[in-house]
C-alpha cells in the first residue's frame, strides 16, 4: 500500500500568476488532482494513502495525515492559501517525521538484525513548489538544510531523515508571466537547479523543471509511473574493471570514473500476486558485526552501500535452498551489464564491515543479467554462500541429510563466520529442505537485554506522539495576539535620535519629554495589542517594494496608520475603499456565519406580526421544529410531554396519554360565555385619591350612545348577571340614569351639582385642567385610553395562546373586557384569531368562532329593539 504525500509550496510567492491566468498555487491544486485521477486508472491505486502537508508550522502545516479521508483531503487541499515563508526544509522534516511515526511501532526498520527489503512501506513525496529563495525568520539561505532536531523518537537510529522506501520528487514551476513566442522543446522534461533538487538525488527521485502545462501533463505522468514498490541501494564498484569485450572498439574503453561505477537506484520488491505483499528470506547484512554485549546500537545510513566486483563468477543456485530476486531500475550500471551479453556470469556484492575479521565482508549474492538481456537482478542469498551452498548440495546429494562429522565440523566453522542475525533465516531455509535438526534449539540471537529495553522505550514514546500528532492534525493556529517586539541589535532608539526630536518639534510645536535611560532588552517578550481582534498582523513592507509612483499614496496610508491608528476605529473603516466589499467566492454563499456574525436585531414594534423567517435560497422553507400532531389533530409547539400533568384545577385537562375533545361553554347553543368568578365591587372612594371608576363611567357612556342604547332600557336582560364595575364595561348593559345625566351635562358644558358620587369623583380628578374638555378633546381621550387598555389585553392574551394545553378560560375571560365599539370587538377578535390560527390552536379557533357569531347575533338583536 504505498503512500503518496504532497508537498504544496505555500509561501507568499506563489501567489505570482502565469500566462495562463492563474497563481502558482492554483496550478499546484489542479496539479494534484490531475495526478489523482491518472493514479485512479490503475487497479493497484485502491490501496493508495494520500497525506497533505504544506509550509506551515508544525503540526499546523499537516492538513491531512494517517487517519483523515480522501474528502478531507480534497477539502484541505481547495482552502490552502499562499501567505508565508518558504520553509522547505522544516517542510521537508515534517513530511519525513510523518512518514516514520509508525516504523518503530511495527519494526519495519529492524534494527540492528539486518535489512529486509520484503519488509517495507513505500512512500513517495510530491513537492510542488516555485523554487524560489529558501526563507526564513532567520533570513534568506543559499542551500537546503533540514533542521537536526526532531521530536520523532528513534531518529537517532538513522544517520538521515528518511528511509531507503521513501523518495522525493519535486515540480519546480517554471511558467513565465508572459506567453513565450518560441516552440517548447521536445523531448524530456530537465531537472532543475534549485536547492531542492539534490535533496530529490539523495532520496532515490529527481526534479522536474516545468515550462509549460504540456510539460506539467507530462511530469505528472511519469510520476504515475515512478509508483513502484521497492528500495533505494547505493551500488559502488570495488576492485578493477571487467576486462573489454574481445568485439568492443578501442574507444569504448575509458579510464578514470565511470557513471556506473556509482549508482543511486531502485530495486523492485514485486509483491506476491497471489496474496498481494511481498515475500522474501533473506536480509541484506548490517555494515557492523554485531555484539550482544554492546549497550547500544551504531546508526545505520539510509540507503545500504553495496559494493559489487566485477570479477566474474559462476551462478549458484540449489533447487531447495530459497533465494531472493530483485531488478535493478534501469540505470548506467544495467545498461553497461547489458551490454556485455553475458547472462551465465555474474557479479558478486558485499557489504563493508559486516563480516568479523574482512573489511570488504563476505558475498552475500550478486547481480546477473537476465537469459532474455533486458533487465539486471539482484539476488539475494545467505550470507557467505559460496561456502555453504557447496555443502548443502553434498548434504543432499552425497550424505542423503545424514551429515558426517567433518561435514558438521565444516558447517559450524561456517556459522562462525556467518552473522548472528542470519540465524532465524537459516532455521527456515534448513526447514524448507527438510533439515530442520541441523541448527540448535538453543541458538538464538538476540539483541543485547540494554538495547531491547531501548527499543521498546521507543515504541512506546513513538506511540504516544504518534497519537498526539493524529489529535492535532486539522487544527487551525491560533490567532496572533498582537504584533511580537523583535530585539534590534543596541543602536540607539529613533525617538532618542536628535534629528528625530528637532522634526518632531517643527511638526507639533511641542518638545518631546526627555527620554528616559531604556533598556531595550527588557521588551523582547513584549506585544503590541490590537484593538480591533479582526485585524491580522503584519511584517514591515520593503521599502524598496514600493514603486515610485505609489511613494506619496504610500506615505499617506502610513501617516493615516500613525496618527488615526489608535482611535477606536473598526478595522473595517480604515481598510482601502475598494476592499469594504470585496469578498472571496468561496464565502459568498456562506449566509450562516453572516448571520452569526451580525448584531442582534432590535424586537419588532408591532408584535402582532408574526416573526418573518428568511429564506435564502429556498422560499418555501417552513419551520418545523418543534411541531407535532397529537391525536386530536392539533398543532402544539414544543416538545410534548409524554407523561401525566399536574391538573391546574379547571378539569379540562386528562391525565392519560390520550386527550378528549372538550365541550366548550361557548359551543352551548343559545348560551354566552360567563367567567367563573366575577370581580369584586368597587370600594368606597378615598378622599386625596382618584377614583378609578370614572374612566368606565366616561367609556360605557361612549359605548352607550355609539351603540343605540337608550337610558331606559335594558336591551338583553338577564336577571344572573353579577353587578359590579366590570360588569359595567360591557357594552350590551343598561346604564345608570344618574351616569347618563352626568355624560348628558359634560357634553353640554354645565357643571354638575355639587353634591353626590358624580360630583365627588370630577372633584377628586388630580392634575385636571380648570376649564371642562370639549367633546372632541374628549372623545379623542376615550380613544387614547380604549386604544391603551386594548394593547395591553392583547399582549396578555397572546402570551396564553402561546401557552401549550387547553386552558382557554382566561383567554375568554380578557376578551369580555375589551373596550371600543363594535367593530373595534370584531376587528380585535379576528386578530386574536389569526393569531390562534399561528399556533395551529384548532380548537381554540372554534370556540372564538363560535364566540364572533354570538356577538353578531346580539348586535343584530340590538338593532331589532332599537327599530321597535
Amino acid at each position: 500500500m504505498p503512500v503518496l504525500l504532497f508537498l504544496i509550496d505555500t509561501s507568499a510567492s506563489m501567489n505570482q500568476r502565469t500566462h495562463l491566468g492563474t497563481t502558482y498555487l492554483d496550478i499546484a491544486k489542479g496539479a494534484v488532482e490531475t495526478f489523482m485521477k491518472l493514479r485512479g486508472r490503475d487497479p493497484a491505486s485502491r490501496g493508495d494513502r494520500y497525506m497533505l502537508v504544506s509550509y506551515e508550522d508544525v503540526p499546523f502545516g499537516i492538513k491531512a495525515g494517517w487517519k483523515e479521508s480522501h474528502a478531507t483531503f480534497m477539502t484541505e487541499l481547495r482552502n490552502l492559501q499562499a501567505a508565508g515563508l518558504t520553509t522547505v526544509g522544516q517542510a521537508l522534516r515534517t513530511a519525513f517525521d510523518l512518514l516514520n511515526l509508525n516504523r518503530l511501532v511495527t519494526g519495519i526498520d529492524n534494527y540492528g538484525q539486518g535489512r529486509n527489503p520484503f519488509f517495507l512501506e513505500p512512500a513517495i513525496i510530491i513537492a510542488i513548489t516555485d523554487g524560489n529563495k529558501l526563507t526564513s525568520s532567520g533570513g534568506v539561505q543559499e542551500e537546503l538544510h533540514l533542521p537536526l532536531t526532531t521530536p520523532l523518537p528513534g531518529s537517532e537510529l538513522t544517520k538521515e531523515p528518511f528511509r531507503w522506501d521513501q523518495r522525493l520528487f519535486a515540480l519546480v514551476l517554471r511558467i513565465s508571466g508572459n506567453a513565450s513566442v518560441e516552440p517548447e522543446p521536445l523531448g524530456g522534461v530537465p531537472p532543475d537547479d534549485s536547492p531542492i533538487t539534490p535533496m530529490c538525488e539523495v532520496t532515490g527521485g529527481r526534479s522536474y523543471s516545468v515550462f509549460s502545462q504540456r510539460m506539467l501533463n507530462q511530469c505528472l505522468e511519469s510520476l504515475v509511473q515512478k509508483i513502484q514498490s521497492g528500495v533505494v541501494i547505493n551500488f559502488e564498484k570495488t576492485g578493477p574493471d571487467p576486462p573489454p569485450l574481445e568485439d568492443a572498439p578501442p574507444e569504448a574503453v575509458k579510464s578514470g570514473p565511470q557513471a556506473w561505477h556509482c549508482c543511486h537506484k531502485l530495486i523492485y520488491v514485486r509483491p506476491n500476486p497471489k496474496t498481494g505483499v511481498p515475500i522474501g528470506h533473506w536480509p541484506v547484512p548490517e555494515a557492523f558485526w554485531p555484539d550482544q554485549n554492546s549497550p547500544t546500537l551504531p546508526p545505520r545510513s539510509a540507503h545500504p552501500h553495496v559494493r559489487f566486483s566485477c570479477l566474474d563468477a559462476e551462478p549458484m543456485v540449489i533447487d531447495k535452498v530459497p533465494f531472493d530476486k530483485y531488478e535493478l531500475e534501469p540505470s548506467p550500471l544495467t545498461q553497461f551489464i547489458l551490454e556485455r551479453k553475458s547472462p551465465h556470469t555474474c557479479w558478486q556484492v558485499f557489504v563493508c564491515n559486516s563480516a568479523k575479521y574482512s573489511d570488504l565482508g563476505q558475498p552475500f549474492g550478486y547481480l546477473k543479467a537476465s537469459t532474455a538481456l533486458n533487465c539486471v537482478n539482484l539476488f539475494v542469498m545467505p550470507y557467505n554462500y559460496p561456502v555453504l551452498l557447496p555443502l548443502l548440495d553434498d548434504l543432499i546429494k552425497v550424505h542423503k541429510f545424514k551429515p558426517t562429522l567433518k561435514w558438521r565440523q565444516s558447517f559450524e566453522n561456517y556459522l562462525k563466520t556467518m552473522p548472528p542475525y542470519y540465524i532465524g533465516a537459516l532455521r527456515k531455509a534448513l526447514r524448507i529442505m527438510g533439515a530442520p535438526n541441523l541448527l540448535a534449539e538453543n541458538m538464538e540471537y538476540g539483541l543485547s537485554y540494554s538495547v531491547v529495553s531501548y527499543l521498546k522505550k521507543l515504541s512506546q514514546q513513538t506511540k504516544i506522539e504518534y497519537d498526539r500528532l493524529i489529535a492535532s492534525v486539522g487544527k487551525k493556529p491560533p490567532p496572533e495576539a498582537g504584533i511580537k517586539v523583535r530585539w534590534r541589535g543596541g543602536g540607539i532608539s529613533v525617538a532618542q535620535r536628535r534629528d528625530f526630536v528637532q522634526q518632531l518639534q517643527s511638526v507639533t510645536g511641542e518638545a518631546p519629554a526627555p527620554p528616559l535611560e531604556l533598556n531595550p532588552k527588557e521588551f523582547q517578550g513584549f506585544q503590541l495589542a490590537l484593538l480591533s481582534k479582526g485585524l491580522k498582523p503584519q511584517s514591515f513592507r520593503n521599502p524598496y517594494d514600493v514603486p515610485r509612483s505609489h511613494l506619496l499614496d504610500q506615505l499617506s496610508r502610513m501617516r493615516r496608520n500613525l496618527l488615526h491608528g489608535g482611535d477606536g476605529l473598526p478595522a473595517a473603516s480604515r481598510r482601502p475603499p475598494d476592499l469594504l466589499h470585496s469578498v472571496p467566492i468561496a464565502q459568498m454563499g456562506n449566509y450562516q456565519d453572516f448571520l452569526k456574525a451580525a448584531p442582534q436585531p432590535l424586537r419588532d414594534a408591532d408584535p402582532e406580526q408574526p416573526k418573518r423567517l428568511h429564506t435564502f435560497g429556498n422560499p418555501f422553507k417552513l419551520d418545523k421544529k418543534g411541531m407535532m400532531i397529537d391525536e386530536a389533530d392539533e398543532f402544539v409547539t414544543g416538545p410534548q410531554n409524554k407523561g401525566k400533568r399536574p391538573a391546574d384545577g379547571g378539569g379540562l385537562t386528562g391525565g392519560g396519554p390520550k386527550r378528549r375533545r372538550c365541550m366548550s361553554p361557548l359551543l352551548r347553543l343559545g348560551r354566552a360565555y360567563t367567567p367563573p368568578v366575577s370581580p369584586p365591587a368597587s370600594p368606597r372612594p378615598i378622599a386625596g385619591k382618584p377614583r378609578p371608576l370614572l374612566l368606565l363611567n366616561v367609556l360605557l357612556i361612549n359605548h352607550l350612545d355609539q351603540n343605540h342604547c337608550g337610558s331606559d332600557g335594558d336591551p338583553d336582560p338577564d336577571p344572573d348577571r353579577p353587578s359590579g364595575p366590570a360588569h359595567l364595561q360591557e357594552n350590551h348593559t343598561a346604564a345608570d340614569p344618574q351616569l347618563l345625566r352626568l355624560g348628558d351635562e359634560e357634553e353640554n358644558g354645565r357643571p354638575p351639582p355639587p353634591g353626590g358620587e358624580a360630583g365627588a369623583d370630577l372633584l377628586l380628578l388630580d392634575d385636571q385642567p380648570p376649564r371642562f374638555l370639549s367633546p372632541a378633546a374628549l372623545k379623542k381621550h376615550i380613544h387614547t385610553e380604549t386604544t391603551k387598555v386594548n394593547n395591553e389585553l392583547r399582549a396578555l392574551i397572546t402570551k396564553e395562546i402561546r401557552k401549550p394545553g387547553r386552558h382557554y378560560e382566561k383567554i375568554f375571560l380578557l376578551l369580555k373586557q375589551i373596550q371600543g365599539t363594535l367593530d373595534t370587538r370584531l376587528v380585535f377578535l379576528q386578530n386574536i384569531i389569526k393569531e390562534a390560527a399561528r399556533f395551529k390552536k384548532r380548537v381554540l379557533i372554534e370556540q372564538l368562532e363560535n364566540f364572533l357569531e354570538e356577538i353578531h347575533s346580539r348586535a343584530n338583536n340590538m338593532n331589532h329593539v332599537d327599530s321597535l
